[in-house]
């Protein structure tokens, strides 16, 4: 179980008590706040009572909205919290600390202790077509979860470093998210399974092939009966190919493919609708209008990266006459809040389990006609009970100009309900789709396999013993299946099971397992993958398997290829690679040379012109659709009692909980949490307040006969008698020293008939008390630092951070951005840089009109320039090291229900006037020549004087050397590190392999921050330069080198999937940069500090489907809000 801290009081108000939520009770002693935890002994007022006081209209935690006093204690600080602080007791810990420090050093583990003595050996024999240092770019491919990705991989001296978008792919472009960042890390996990097992003991790979051949033998006599293949999704065509061959091989056996996160709602909805599997595959680029019903369209969906570019080409504000401009709209309707929400032009509230009735107002309104049945039954679904309260009164504002919308847009409207809805809603989405127009426009109708048995006919298969020998490839069923099937029991009634996994986790360790096989990693081994258009992309492989070829290290296409050879004869291939090769042969109907021709093009491009996916034409079926409907309104609840309903997220940092064990995605703050390292049973502000509850408080949830426990977590804007929690954390040891205990395991609470939502659950203190890791305060450049200053003047400065205006307020004032701060002079408080003369003026622009708050930027720059993870325990003192960070404010006065959000990031400004060169003493921070303000690492000594004075604060500090430190969750005595820090030369061996050379290593001690990605620009440089010189230099008409625009590409921008981020030359004025920074729209953030940052922001232009508002910041009044009635539940954003 995570770590949880005893509390007798769990009804504390809900006031952040402190940033990092530490969940201390209400008795804790005035000591402990003053040490730094930031706990108060006593509230005297109610959080209510200080927002009708001090309430803000534009907040990032609800201690900033409620003026908490230590909220505002711990933002006001010159470090970051308890950054300087040991755990505990003051003097007790610090003479623990002495005392291990002098046992240290009479061990001979001083600080300065000497490296043990090495040598250095060059490499003679050279490989070929490779110059030492230089990195090489290659095309590959990932499948994850069904869906084929296009990828390029960089590679330093025969090790991958870097994962990005391949920019020729047709359908994904060159954009990326963290996940896909995060891939290369999963290479090098050293936690990774490298060991065959035997039932627990150790063995090898031949002994596994011998067994797998007396397998195949007593199958191969039964035509394959009792033998049964689980695999994962796939779209690796090869892999299709294999299954065939598999299946004809032996005609008896079965073939199961499971994925336990996004099921089969959207097959079994498209047969009730048209009769056949259907993909509806939004085209938002299409769109005008678009209406989300229970459906986050930007993070935890396999075609988020595709959707966030298609809503942004919508979205930019780009038009030479703003009363020309014009934007898509976007309607979110959800029960918690998603990235999708946070972006949404208008947001409602509404409960998974009121969704139905929902969905059959939007088709009353509409007035669905053509058959009496389907519109009998829908005003049947739309007048149950809990159509009166699903609205209030701003709310219905708002659904009334959503309903007129889409009657405008015929054509170009599309609505999309996601896998937490159940099958027959979906065949409604269908029928009102089809009377909006949108098949082939909006929506391209493709044709899905058909599934020949799910996991529930395979787990009734094992437990009537009908299955023999169980091939288990990747999945992990243990872990992920319906808590009521209960695989593991059922696996101990099949007597052979073999699994070829990455991971020796929950399926693998499960007694029933015979053997466990490692499996290589992607970037190890040949495969092919299909993007949902069509196009093809071949998985070449960068890196041979880090395992002893003793051990296995098996793609799942090498092992089903081993045992068909095992079945055939030595004439059937095994290996991947030829295995790859003669599905395309195959496919392209090419051989010989023009194959060989045709192969190598396709390896260097990573694109095959596969057959384009056409949008079929399909109608709906109506008397189908109006059965569904009326079993939907059968199963409407009469009433509503005291109880909850329970919904289980996606998470789109671990997903179904295969990315537990990776440090860069757990340490990767939640987009609308915040929380690091856990996840939690997420509710509203007045749900946690009825329940007795407070931040960090362990509860137990029941529903359907079965138990959980969390630890619940508020969040403004989310509905209300309803909790929430994600899938795919809290796992066990064998999942990895990352995983284990990381959040809390949902998979218990779900069932076959529960797969997205459990009506009529409970929720019940346990007393105790449980410590998040959260960033919602952290960096906080809205502070009010001298206490003097009134909370109203820091809220009059917050709207000139993130400038916001509806688009018809921009086109009658398109100059709002530059009206918000009066600059009485441009006067500094010191003596300026003189940048005359600068060859380059590298600057960047960041659009929030288009920025949803992903983070794929900031895993990207982490995985560009060696970030390290830091652990919980250090999150929580406010040292996490990223160099960009996502704010994100509420807006609105009332923390129940937020009428709005903001999401800015945040980087290094590489301020030509830098406030923080002027108090380094060792000048360890300096502009260089093209005005970047740059760090010398071997100059810092650590003062932080430069985080102190920046008004940004984005510098980090490296208390530790964090790249030997291993991450850990909770400090363990005296001591932040294990021993073995002290000992240890560098970072772990298989690691350290992921880390760029082209960027230092920082050490313990020493500043870091935002480089403008300047060894790119170095690279650059040197590149163009040369290609100068070449064409005769200045005897060639031109005076000095040049870098075309776009040529530098900085890792955020590469990353990011709206493109919100353009860098570049302001001294090129034709340059992309040049442009946005003279848009009426961009600004930069404090500009009236006059310490004029390269960085500046575009000013985010919404499209509310209900504008009450002018643009903010001209009054220090806050923003309208929408009206909506006090007793509403339902929090509506417009």
């Amino acid at each position: 179980m995570p770590s949880m801290s005893s509390s007798k009081d769990i009804s504390l108000p809900i006031t952040d008590a402190q940033q990092s939520g530490c969940g201390c009770s209400s008795t804790q002693d005035t000591s402990a706040q003053q040490s730094g935890c930031g706990c108060s002994s006593t509230q005297e007022t109610s959080a209510q009572n200080k927002v009708a006081a001090t309430g803000r209209s534009l907040w990032r935690s609800l201690g900033a909205q409620s003026a908490d006093a230590e909220a505002s204690a711990f933002a006001a600080r010159e470090f970051s919290a308890a950054s300087d602080l040991l755990e505990g007791d003051d003097r007790r810990n610090f003479i623990k600390i002495m005392g291990a420090g002098f046992a240290l050093a009479g061990m001979g583990l001083t600080g300065c202790r000497r490296w043990p003595e090495s040598k250095i050996v060059p490499n003679a024999s050279q490989p070929a077509n490779r110059t030492p240092g230089v990195s090489v770019t290659y095309s590959t491919a990932v499948d994850f979860m069904g869906i084929g990705y296009g990828l390029v991989a960089t590679s330093f001296d025969g090790r991958p470093i870097k994962l990005d978008g391949n920019s020729a792919h047709p359908y994904w472009g060159g954009t990326s998210t963290s996940w896909m960042q995060s891939r290369v890390l999963e290479l090098y996990d050293p936690d990774r399974s490298r060991q065959v097992f035997r039932s627990g003991k150790p063995s090898t790979d031949a002994e596994f092939k011998s067994w797998l051949g007396e397998r195949v033998k007593a199958m191969q006599a039964k035509q394959g009966d009792g033998l049964v293949v689980l695999t994962e999704k796939t779209s690796s065509p090869t892999m299709l190919d294999m299954i065939a061959r598999f299946t004809q091989t032996f005609p008896k056996s079965k073939v199961v493919q499971w994925n336990p996160i996004f099921g089969n709602t959207h097959r079994e909805g498209s047969n009730i609708a048209f009769g056949q599997p259907i993909r509806s595959q939004p085209q938002l680029e299409n769109a005008t209008v678009i209406v989300a019903l229970d459906w986050d369209p930007f993070s935890a969906s396999p075609f988020a990266l595709r959707n966030m570019r298609s809503w942004a080409d919508g979205r930019r504000v780009r038009a030479e006459d703003p009363t020309k401009q014009t934007q898509n709209r976007m309607y979110v309707v959800e029960a918690g809040v998603s990235v999708s929400g946070m972006a949404a032009d208008s947001r409602l509230a509404v409960r998974r389990g009121d969704m139905p009735v929902f969905v059959a107002m939007i088709a009353q309104a509409l007035g669905i006609t053509g058959d009496s049945a389907l519109k009998s039954a829908i005003d049947r679904l739309a007048s149950c009970p809990a159509s009166k309260s699903i609205l209030g009164d701003g709310e219905k504002e708002i659904f009334e100009q959503l309903v007129k919308d889409l009657k405008g847009a015929k054509g170009t409207s599309v609505l999309v309900c996601g896998d937490g809805q159940p099958a027959e809603v979906v065949a409604l989405v269908a029928a009102i789709n089809e009377s909006l127009g949108a098949h082939g426009t909006t929506l391209n109708m493709e044709p899905m396999s058909t599934d020949t048995m799910g996991l529930p006919e395979l787990v009734k298969s094992m437990n009537a013993g009908q299955v023999d020998t169980l091939m288990i490839l990747g999945a992990n069923p243990c872990y992920n299946a319906p808590a009521d099937l209960d695989f593991s029991k059922a696996m101990g009634k099949v007597p052979n099971v073999a699994r070829v996994a990455y991971y020796r986790d929950e399926t693998s360790v499960d007694s029933a397992c015979t053997f466990h096989v490692p499996q290589s990693h992607f970037l190890e081994s040949w495969g092919d993958v299909r993007a949902p258009d069509g196009t093809l992309s071949v998985q070449q492989p960068l890196i041979q398997p880090m395992i002893d070829p003793a051990q296995g290290g098996h793609s799942a296409i090498e092992a089903l290829g081993m045992l068909l050879t095992m079945s055939l004869g030595d004439s059937q291939p095994q290996d991947g690679y030829a295995l790859v090769r003669r599905a395309h042969m195959a496919m392209s109907g090419l051989a010989g040379s023009t194959f060989e021709s045709a192969w190598r093009t396709w390896l260097d491009t990573g694109i095959i012109a596969g057959k384009p996916i056409t949008s079929v034409n399909v109608s709906s079926s109506a008397g189908d659709i109006a059965r569904a409907v009326n079993a939907l309104a059968d199963a409407q609840p009469a009433n509503r009692d005291a109880s909850v309903e329970l919904c289980f997220m996606n998470d789109a940092r671990v997903f179904d909980g295969c990315f537990a064990n990776n440090g860069w995605l757990q340490e990767l703050p939640d987009p609308v949490t915040k929380i690091t390292w856990d996840n939690a049973l997420l509710m509203s502000v007045p749900t946690m307040r009825r329940l007795g509850l407070s931040q960090g408080s362990m509860v137990t949830v029941n529903g359907s006969g079965r138990s959980m426990q969390a630890a619940a977590f508020p969040v403004p804007g989310m509905v209300d008698d309803c909790v929430s929690i994600t899938l795919g954390c809290g796992r066990g040891e064998s999942a990895g020293r990352l995983a284990v205990n990381a959040g809390f395991n949902a998979y218990p609470m779900r069932t076959t008939s529960a797969m997205r939502l459990v009506r009529g659950a409970t929720v019940q203190a346990t007393g105790a008390m449980y410590t998040f890791a959260h960033t919602q305060d952290h960096g906080s450049v809205d502070a009010a630092l001298i206490p003097s200053v009134p909370h109203d003047g820091v809220q009059e400065r917050l709207p000139t951070l993130v400038r916001q205006t509806s688009l018809a307020s921009y086109k009658t004032d398109p100059n709002f951005a530059g009206e918000l701060v009066h600059m009485p002079h441009r006067l500094s408080l010191w003596q300026e840089n003189n940048l005359d003369g600068a060859h380059f003026r590298w600057a960047m622009s960041v659009d929030l009109t288009t920025c949803t708050g992903c983070s794929a930027c900031v895993t990207a720059c982490q995985s560009e320039n060696n970030i390290p993870i830091v652990g919980k325990d250090q999150v929580k003192r406010g040292r996490e090291m990223f160099w960009i960070r996502i704010d994100r404010y509420f807006r609105g006065s009332d923390p129940a229900k937020p009428n709005g959000f903001a999401i800015q990031p945040v980087a290094c400004m590489h301020c030509e006037n830098a406030p923080c060169e002027q108090v380094c003493p060792v000048a360890a921070t300096v502009h260089d020549a093209d005005g970047i303000n740059s760090m010398v690492y071997n100059r810092c000594i650590g003062t932080r004087y430069c985080s102190n004075n920046c008004p940004y604060k984005v510098r980090r500090f490296n208390f530790f050397d964090y790249q030997r430190r291993e991450p850990v969750r909770e400090q363990s005595g005296p001591l932040a590190v294990k021993p073995e820090y002290y000992v240890d030369t560098g970072p772990n061996e298989w690691v350290r392999m992921q880390l760029n050379p082209e960027v230092t290593v920082r050490m313990r001690g020493v500043m870091e921050k935002c480089s403008f990605c300047v060894q790119r620009i170095a690279a650059a440089k040197i590149k163009y330069k040369n290609e100068w010189v070449k064409a005769g230099g200045t005897s060639g008409g031109t005076s000095n080198f040049s870098i075309p625009d776009g040529a530098i590409v900085t890792a955020c921008q590469q990353a990011c999937p709206a493109q919100a981020i353009v860098f570049g030359d302001l001294n090129d004025p034709k340059s992309q940069v040049s442009k946005l920074h003279a848009s009426k729209l961009s600004y930069g953030m404090l500009e009236e500090l006059n310490v004029k940052p390269r960085v500046k922001y575009m000013a985010k232009v919404i499209n509310p489907a209900v504008d009450h508002s002018q643009h903010e910041g001209h009054s220090s009044a806050p923003a309208h809000e929408h009206a909506a009635s006090l007793n509403n539940n339902h929090g509506a954003q417009s």
